[in-house]
């Protein structure tokens, strides 16, 4: 499974159902960059959780809602209800574990 790209417009249904993954980056940013590769990774190991991304940049009504003041931020949902929020660049196993507590 790949991350999927999603939008201000989509953000609602995309995180509704399951434990979705949300990262909020911006083309411009180094540490959201070094973060991509590692989320593709754990998308292709954690079969039975969504990856999405949203580019902050091109959609800022979600990220102002949420209150996003720094990227990377990744935004873990379950069922729609934000449960985690991991803000900077982590090592891919530490953000496994954060993952897997709420699998």
């Amino acid at each position: 499974m790949a991350v999927k790209e999603i939008t201000d417009n989509t953000f609602t249904d995309e995180t509704s159902t399951g434990i979705v993954v949300i990262d909020f980056w911006a083309e411009w940013c180094g540490p959201c960059r070094m973060l991509s590769p590692i989320l593709e990774d754990l998308s292709k190991e954690m079969t039975n959780v969504q990856f999405k991304k949203i580019n902050v940049d091109e959609n800022p009504i979600i990220a102002g809602s949420l209150g996003i003041t720094a990227i990377p931020t990744v935004i873990i949902y379950k069922d729609g209800r934000p449960v985690e929020r991991i803000v900077g660049l982590l090592p891919k196993e530490h953000i496994k574990k954060i993952i897997q507590k709420h699998v």
